[in-house]
C-alpha cells in the first residue's frame, strides 16, 4: 500500500493533533470560548481534509458531485476561520462581529454544497414553492423556539435593532438549513448522506448560535455543551464521506416531505395559542404570525393555480391519449363492473361498423364470442374485487373475439384497467388484430405447405408420420413415394416456371387418386409422398396400398400434361414401404425412398415394394463408393488395352483403353463399379487419370515408329465437368501424343441428354484435332440426326448386332445396312464383340474395315502391348 495515498494517514494526523490541542486547552483551564474555538478549529480542519481527500477520488465526468465537494470544503474552511477568530472578536464592542459574518457566510456556502448533493426532482416544484416552504419551516421552528426558550430571555429588551442583530446569525443558519432539508429528505441521489450531514451541520450551528446569542444578551459565556454541538457535527461530516456507501436508506415519499412544512405550522400555531392562553404577551409574535398567514395564503393560491393547471394537463393528456388510441385503430371504451358500456370512442364505427350511440347502455358480452364470455366476466370480477390491482394501477390483458356489424368474428387484444378518477368504471382499449392473426396463419401455412402445389410439405409429412407411428396401431401404416420420370427434361425444355405449373397439375391428379384420410405431400423437387394410416396389418390392407400405388402411376401417365402449348408425356416411379411395430418414422420414409429409387433404376413407370435386400444394396453401393475413393487415392486401378485391327490386313491400328480395379488382389468387374463411380462423381478424376496414363503409354509406343492410335470412352459426368476440354488438351501436351491419334467415344444417349452443351464441347475437341466416335451405334433413337450435327469420324457397331451375324437374318441385314451407311457418309466403321470366325468373315464380306473382340485380341496390360508391338514391327520389316 502506498502510504502517501492512504486517506487514513492525514486524517489520523489531524485527529491526533486536534485531540492533543483540545487536551492541552482543557488542562490549562482556559475559558469556554477558547475551548470551543480549539475544538471547532480541529473538527473544521478534519472536515476540510476529509472532504479534500474525498473530492480527489471523484470521477472526471461527475461535475455535480465535484461542485458539491468544493462548496462544502469552502464552507468548512470559512467556518474554521470564523470559529477560530471568535475569541478575539468577542472583545470588540459590536454585537455582530466580523467573526460572526464569516460564520454567516460559511452557512450560505454549506447550504449551496448541500443543494448540489440533492438530485433534482423529475418534476420541479418551482422556486416560489421552495422559498415559501423554507420560510414556513424556519418561521414555525423560530416561533416554537421563541415561545419556549427565547421569549423569557428577550423579555426585557425593547430595542428591536439589538434583537435583530443578536439573532441574525442563527436565523440565517436556520433559513439555510430549512431551504435544503426538504430536497435532501426526498432525494435519491448517491450523495444524499453527505448532504444530510451538511444539513446536520447547519442545524448544529443554528443551535449553537442561538445559545451564543442568548449568552451575549445576558453577558455570560455560552453553555459549553451547546457550543460543542457544531464541532461534533463537523466531526460527523468528516466521517460520512468514508461510510456513506455502506448503508442505503429509502428517501421519504414526496407527499410526506410536502406535509412537513404544514405540520410545523400547526405545531407553531398550537405553541403560540398556548402562549397567549397562559397570558403571555409578545409584540413580535403577531407580526410573525401575520407573515406566516400571508405566506400560507400565498401558498394556497399557488396550490390552487397549480392544481388547476395540473387538471388541465390531465384533461389534455387524456384527450390526447384517446385521440392517439383512436388514430391507431384502437377502440377506447368505459364500462362498469357489470360489463355495461357507459362510453365508447368514435373509432368503433370505422373498425366494427357500429354507431357509438347504439352501443352505450348495452352489455359488453352481447358482442363477445360465447366461448370467450367467461374469461371477460372473470376479468371484470377481478377488477372489482382485487384491491391490489387498484392500488398499483395494474392492467389486465385478454384476447377475445368481437362480433362486427357484418356478423363476422374479429380476433382482438384488449387491455383493461380501473379508471383513475372513478373506481366504478373500467377503462378498456380494444385492438383489432385480424390482420396479424391472418398473417400468422399464413406463415404457419407456408411453414408446413408447399408454395407451388399447395400440398403439405416435407416438414409436415415427417411430423405427421411420427405422430401416426407413435400412437397405438401405428404399425399398420404405409408410405408411398412417387417420382416423376423425365421431369428434368421439362425444366430444360420449357423452363422452371412451366415446370412448376406441371407440378401443380400433377398434384391435382394425385390428390384426386388418394383417399380423403390419406396424407399427400410434396416431398421435394418432382417427388411426392403419401401416408396411409391403416396400411399393412393384413394382406388386404397391403393390397390396398399397392392398388393405390398403381392408381398413382396411371394418374400420371394416363394422358400428357399440357404445358406451354405442348403435350408433355410423363411416367412415374413408385416405391411402397410398410411400417412395423416400433419402427422409427425415419426408417419407414427411407425404405419408401429406396423402393422408389429401385423402381427408377428398373426403367420407371412401375411400382416396387421395399424388401430388405434393397437397403442392403444401397449400403453396399455406399461402401463401394467409399472403397472407390480410397482406391483412387491408393492407386489400385490399372489400364488394359484391347487392340483394334484392320480386318483386311489384321494389322493393329489402335488400342482401346479399359480400366481395371484390383481390390485386395481380387478383380472387380467394371459393370460393378463404373455405375457407382458415375453416381458419386468419382468417374471424373478416374477418367482423367486413365486419359493421362493411356496418352503417355501410346505416345511411347509411337516413338518406336509404331503408328497406333488410342480410343477412350467418355462418361456423361466427364463431359459436363467444367474443365473437360482443358483436361484433354493438357493430357495431349504433357504426353506429346498428337491430337489426331486420340479418338474419344460417346454413346448415343449422351448426345440426347443435354445435347446442346455436349455437342458444343465435342466440337471444341474436334477443333483441336481429336477424332470422335459414336459407341454402341444402332441402339439409340437419335443417331442419324446427330451424325449430321456432329463431325464424327467413326461409328462402332454395338456387339448385340455382331453377335447375331450368321444366325439371325434381321441382325445380319441391320449390320450390313450400318456398314453401308458408314461408307456412304465417309466414316470408319468398327465392329465390336467379334468372337466367332463366321462373324469375322461376314464383316469382311460386308466391307467393314476394322474390328475388335476376343477372337481378334483380348484386353491386355501394357507389357502385352509391348510384345505385340515388337511382333508387328518384325513382321512389317
Amino acid at each position: 500500500m502506498n502510504r502517501r495515498r492512504d486517506p487514513r494517514v492525514p486524517l489520523t494526523a489531524v485527529s491526533g493533533l486536534g485531540a492533543a490541542a483540545v487536551a492541552a486547552v482543557l488542562i490549562a483551564g482556559v475559558g469556554a470560548s477558547v475551548v470551543v474555538a480549539v475544538a471547532g478549529a480541529v473538527t473544521g480542519l478534519l472536515a476540510v481534509v476529509s472532504l479534500v481527500l474525498a473530492s480527489s477520488r471523484v470521477a472526471p465526468g461527475q461535475r455535480r458531485r465535484a461542485a458539491a465537494w468544493r462548496w462544502l470544503e469552502a464552507g468548512s474552511v470559512t467556518w474554521l476561520a470564523g470559529i477560530g477568530l471568535r475569541p478575539v472578536a468577542d472583545g470588540t464592542p459590536f454585537v455582530l462581529t466580523f467573526a460572526d459574518l464569516l460564520l454567516l457566510f460559511s452557512s450560505l456556502l454549506l447550504m449551496i454544497g448541500c443543494a448540489f448533493t440533492a438530485k433534482p426532482p423529475p418534476y420541479s416544484r418551482g422556486v416560489v414553492r421552495q422559498v415559501t416552504d423554507a420560510f414556513l419551516t424556519a418561521a414555525s421552528i423560530f416561533a416554537v423556539a421563541w415561545v419556549w426558550f427565547l421569549a423569557p430571555i428577550f423579555h426585557g429588551v425593547d430595542d428591536a435593532t439589538t434583537i435583530f442583530s443578536t439573532l441574525a446569525l442563527p436565523v440565517v443558519c436556520l433559513l439555510a438549513a430549512c431551504a435544503v432539508a426538504p430536497a435532501l429528505i426526498g432525494s435519491r441521489a448517491a450523495d444524499r448522506s453527505i448532504g444530510l450531514a451538511g444539513v446536520g451541520v447547519l442545524g448544529a450551528i443554528t443551535v449553537a448560535e442561538f445559545a451564543t446569542a442568548a449568552a451575549r444578551l445576558d453577558g455570560d459565556p455560552p453553555p459549553l455543551v451547546a457550543t460543542l454541538v457544531a464541532p461534533a457535527a463537523f466531526l460527523l461530516l468528516a466521517a460520512v464521506p468514508w461510510i456513506q456507501g455502506r448503508t442505503r436508506r429509502r428517501p421519504l415519499p414526496a407527499a410526506m416531505t410536502a406535509v412537513i412544512p404544514l405540520s410545523l405550522v400547526a405545531v407553531a400555531t398550537l405553541a403560540v395559542a398556548f402562549h397567549a392562553f397562559t397570558g403571555g404577551r409578545d409584540r413580535f409574535l403577531p407580526g410573525l404570525g401575520a407573515a406566516i398567514v400571508l405566506v400560507l395564503i400565498g401558498r394556497l393560491i399557488l396550490l390552487v393555480i397549480e392544481t388547476a393547471g395540473m387538471r388541465r394537463l390531465v384533461d389534455v393528456g387524456e384527450r390526447q391519449l384517446r385521440r392517439l388510441a383512436e388514430n391507431t385503430g384502437d377502440v377506447v371504451l368505459m364500462c362498469d363492473h357489470e360489463g355495461v358500456i357507459r362510453e365508447i370512442g368514435s373509432s368503433v364505427r370505422k373498425t366494427y361498423g357500429y354507431r357509438p350511440a347504439d352501443l352505450v347502455g348495452r352489455p359488453l358480452v352481447d358482442y363477445i364470442h360465447p366461448e370467450d364470455v367467461p374469461g371477460v366476466q372473470a376479468l371484470l370480477r377481478r377488477l372489482d374485487n382485487d384491491g391490489e390491482v387498484l392500488e398499483r394501477h395494474e392492467s389486465c390483458r385478454i384476447a377475445c373475439r368481437v362480433r362486427a356489424s357484418d356478423g363476422t368474428w374479429r380476433p382482438t387484444e384488449s387491455v383493461a384497467t380501473r379508471h383513475v378518477r372513478t373506481e366504478d368504471l373500467v377503462l378498456v382499449t380494444v385492438r383489432d388484430v385480424s390482420d396479424q392473426v391472418a398473417l400468422r396463419n399464413q406463415v404457419t401455412h407456408l411453414t408446413f405447405h408447399d408454395g407451388v402445389t399447395g400440398l403439405p410439405n416435407r416438414a409436415y409429412f415427417e411430423e405427421r408420420a411420427r405422430e401416426v407411428l407413435a400412437r397405438p396401431g401405428g404399425g399398420r401404416a404405409a408410405v408411398i413415394f412417387l417420382d416423376l420420370d423425365g421431369f428434368t427434361g421439362v425444366n430444360d425444355s420449357v423452363g422452371h416456371a412451366s415446370g412448376d405449373y406441371l407440378l401443380g397439375q400433377a398434384a391435382r391428379r394425385l390428390r384426386a387418386a388418394v383417399r380423403a384420410d390419406d396424407t399427400l405431400a410434396r416431398w421435394g423437387g418432382d417427388e411426392f409422398a403419401v401416408l396411409l394410416e391403416g396400411g399393412a396389418s393384413s394382406g388386404a390392407d397391403a393390397q390396398t396400398a399397392i392398388d393405390l400405388a398403381d392408381r398413382l402411376v396411371r394418374a400420371v401417365s394416363s394422358e400428357p400434361f399440357r404445358v406451354a402449348d405442348r403435350d408433355m408425356p410423363l411416367t412415374a416411379s413408385v416405391g411402397v414401404a410398410f411400417a412395423e411395430d416400433g419402427m422409427p418414422a425415419g426408417d419407414l420414409l427411407r425404405n419408401a425412398d429406396v423402393a422408389m429409387s429401385r423402381a427408377k433404376e428398373l426403367g420407371g413407370r412401375r411400382v416396387e415394394v421395399f424388401a430388405a435386400h434393397m437397403h442392403a444394396d444401397v449400403v453396399r453401393r455406399l461402401e463401394l463408393a467409399a472403397d472407390l475413393q480410397r482406391a483412387l487415392h491408393e492407386k489400385q486401378f490399372a489400364v488394359e488395352y484391347q487392340p483394334v485391327v484392320d480386318l483386311a490386313t489384321s494389322r493393329v491400328t489402335a488400342v482401346e483403353a479399359l480400366v481395371r480395379w484390383w481390390r485386395g488382389g481380387a478383380f472387380v468387374p467394371p459393370e460393378q463399379f463404373l455405375g457407382p463411380a458415375e453416381d458419386t462423381g468419382l468417374i471424373v478424376p478416374l477418367s482423367e487419370w486413365i486419359l493421362k496414363e493411356a496418352c503417355r503409354e501410346v505416345a511411347g509406343w509411337r516413338e518406336s515408329s509404331w503408328d497406333i492410335g488410342l480410343s477412350l470412352n467418355l462418361s456423361a459426368r466427364q463431359i459436363t465437368a467444367p474443365r473437360f476440354v482443358e483436361t484433354v488438351s493438357e493430357a495431349l501436351a504433357d504426353s506429346g501424343l498428337p491430337a489426331s491419334a486420340l479418338t474419344l467415344e460417346v454413346i448415343e444417349e449422351m448426345l440426347v441428354e443435354d445435347a446442346e452443351d455436349t455437342v458444343a464441347k465435342l466440337s471444341e475437341l474436334r477443333a483441336l484435332g481429336v477424332r470422335l466416335a459414336i459407341d454402341d451405334f444402332g441402339t439409340g433413337y437419335a443417331s442419324l440426326a446427330f451424325l449430321r450435327q456432329l463431325p464424327v469420324d467413326m461409328i462402332k457397331i454395338d456387339p448385340s448386332f455382331v453377335s447375331g451375324l450368321g444366325r439371325d437374318e434381321t441382325l445380319t441385314l441391320l449390320t450390313r445396312t450400318i456398314v453401308r451407311l458408314g461408307h456412304d457418309l465417309g466414316l470408319i466403321v468398327v465392329a465390336e464383340g467379334i468372337e466367332r470366325p463366321e462373324q469375322l468373315e461376314l464383316l469382311r464380306e460386308m466391307g467393314c474395315t476394322r474390328g475388335q473382340g476376343y477372337l481378334v485380341a483380348r484386353p491386355m496390360a501394357a507389357r502385352g502391348v509391348d510384345h505385340l508391338m515388337h511382333t508387328t514391327l518384325q513382321n512389317t520389316a
